[in-house]
């Protein structure tokens, strides 16, 4: 139910990846009708009210005829309504919905609460508006999305039915029971100007991260133990001599992930002549940490703006209504960015790790590819190509698209976000970064079986095996493709990272800021033999 307060990321996920029907909340109906009635108060007003009274943008200095404002609204809604493209997921035009509904549900819109309640009704019946991929400049909202909604709450343009098929809106609103909505003053224009696409995708990223930064840290273990590696590099004591919380989380991760392992048991202690792992391997804690401190500032960000009433001009308590500039992007254009370059990041360093296991020069006895029969079979070498593919993309991907603005509405918007851009992209790597991790993970689980007799640990065992339960283990060439996407919908599903969280120590769970209290706690790092050597 929505209230008067912010919506939550599960919330926003609920409603836009599983369908949860939204309803007003009665304080939320009595705030919206409060501010309706400040709203039709100036409706006659001969002075002018931006949005109201006059027209929009650069036309701001128009004024509007009482008899016409009403047909402003519905004008504004069809001009605006200029996207174009491939159509964006329903997920994101979900959640795009619903964080518009949350703005209108403060009472500082000056909607009419009957308008919210259809506009709840289209999103509960499971009506998508179909909105193309270009059109929004992040500023003065996601102008052209929202408006392709709202063209559909009025009863024009074409959706998605909850049956999935295309079809104009108006027989879809009809054959759920809904009605078209005639436009009132100053509600076409409380319907679109909301950083609301743009903050849906980040939200919807931010739930995404949330596992395959878990996944990373599983990764990297599988590694690690493939690779003959050691555990003693992610011990608390060390990394409590550099206290960056995200660090200190995935170190403990991976420290605990690798508990138990007879692999690493087996050429641990004096007989083990390396003084020390690649980069790729003890620095991953470093890497995936930075990404889960930036995901953390990102959700920060994501969680005041769900807590914000995103509207142009803004209707106050006091009876004022007030033009202002909440509606840049800015805030959420940068961390999408921010988080662009680290998820970046995190697939290079997972690429590193699978290339060492596929080399035979450096995979410490692996065959070359993880090849079952060398020179006819190519194992997995070129699952790698793909992934150096995605990796560079993802390179390109992270170029900050928030340092970019074209003018527009003949200089009036003549500083705009690309909030919408920004958030594209990273929807795009954060798919990337899947896959990147679903190679990892299946040639480290091939190459953990070419480790037998010896046994890995509980947790990257219990991975293998869900692996397994769609991906058979080493043998003759097969179709590669077909195994890289089965573990792409195990990581997606949660399969994996669920599997690994009931073997993981009861530790690993804790917070960031409990995880560096325990390492600050840990033993002195004089018990393990210390390195004579350094890499530069």
């Amino acid at each position: 139910m929505l209230g008067v307060g912010p919506v939550t990321f599960e919330e926003v996920a609920a409603v836009a990846r599983h369908g949860a029907p939204v309803t007003i909340g009665s304080d939320a109906r009595q705030a919206m009708a409060a501010s309706r009635a400040i709203v039709e108060a100036l409706a006659d007003d001969t002075s002018p009210h931006y949005g109201i009274s006059t027209g929009f943008g650069a036309l701001a200095t128009t004024s509007i005829a009482p008899p016409r404002r009403a047909a402003l609204q519905a004008s504004l809604i069809r001009s605006h309504a200029a996207g174009t493209g491939t159509p964006v997921e329903s997920e994101v035009v979900r959640a795009m919905m619903l964080l518009r509904l949350s703005t209108l549900a403060t009472g500082h819109t000056g909607i009419r609460p009957a308008t919210a309640e259809a506009y709840a009704g289209m999103l509960s019946a499971g009506i998508t508006p179909i909105v193309g991929e270009y059109g929004s400049l992040g500023c003065s909202g996601d102008l052209a999305p929202l408006a392709t909604v709202a063209l559909a709450l009025i009863g024009e343009g074409e959706v998605i039915d909850p049956r999935g098929r295309r079809r104009p809106a108006a027989d879809a609103l009809a054959e759920s029971g809904l009605t078209p909505v005639v436009l009132a003053e100053k509600e076409g224009l409380a319907l679109i100007n909301g950083t609301d696409g743009m903050l849906g995708m980040l939200v919807l990223a931010l739930k995404d991260l949330e596992m395959l930064l878990a996944a990373a840290d599983l990764a990297a273990a599988m590694a690690v133990e493939a690779l003959l590696g050691t555990d003693r590099v992610f011990a608390p004591d060390l990394q409590a001599l550099r206290p960056q919380t995200g660090q200190a989380v995935s170190a403990d991760r991976v420290f605990a992930a690798l508990a138990g392992s007879a692999i690493v048991a087996s050429h641990a202690g004096p007989s083990d002549l390396r003084v020390q792992d690649a980069y790729s391997l003890r620095c991953s804690p470093a890497v995936h940490g930075a990404a889960r401190d930036t995901a953390a500032h990102a959700a920060t960000v994501a969680s005041r703006e769900l807590a914000s009433a995103i509207d142009n001009p803004v209707v106050l308590a006091d009876g004022r209504v007030e033009s202002n500039g909440n509606f840049h992007g800015a805030p959420v254009a940068a961390v999408l960015d921010f988080l662009a370059i680290s998820v970046a990041d995190v697939a290079g360093i997972a690429e590193r790790r699978t290339d060492r296991m596929l080399d035979v020069s450096r995979s410490h006895g692996l065959p070359p590819f993880l090849a079952h029969e060398v020179g006819v079979d190519s194992g997995l070498m070129i699952a790698q190509y793909t992934q150096a593919g995605i990796v560079s993309d993802l390179k390109r991907l992270a170029v900050p698209a928030s340092v970019d603005s074209i003018p527009s509405s003949a200089m009036q918007e003549d500083h705009v976000s690309m909030g919408w851009h920004a958030a594209r992209k990273l929807r795009r790597a954060v798919d990337g970064l899947r896959r990147v991790l679903a190679i990892e993970m299946l040639t480290a689980a091939r190459a953990l079986d070419l480790r037998a007799p010896l046994a890995p640990s509980p947790v990257t065992a219990a991975i293998r095996e869900v692996i397994r339960s769609r991906v058979p283990g080493p043998g003759s060439d097969r179709h590669v493709a077909a195994e890289i996407d089965s573990v792409v919908e195990l990581l997606a599903a949660g399969s994996i990272t669920t599997a690994a969280d009931g073997q993981l120590r009861p530790h690993q769970r804790l917070s960031s800021d409990e995880a560096l209290e325990v390492a600050a706690q840990s033993p002195d790092s004089s018990d393990f033999p210390t390195d004579s050597a350094k890499e530069n």
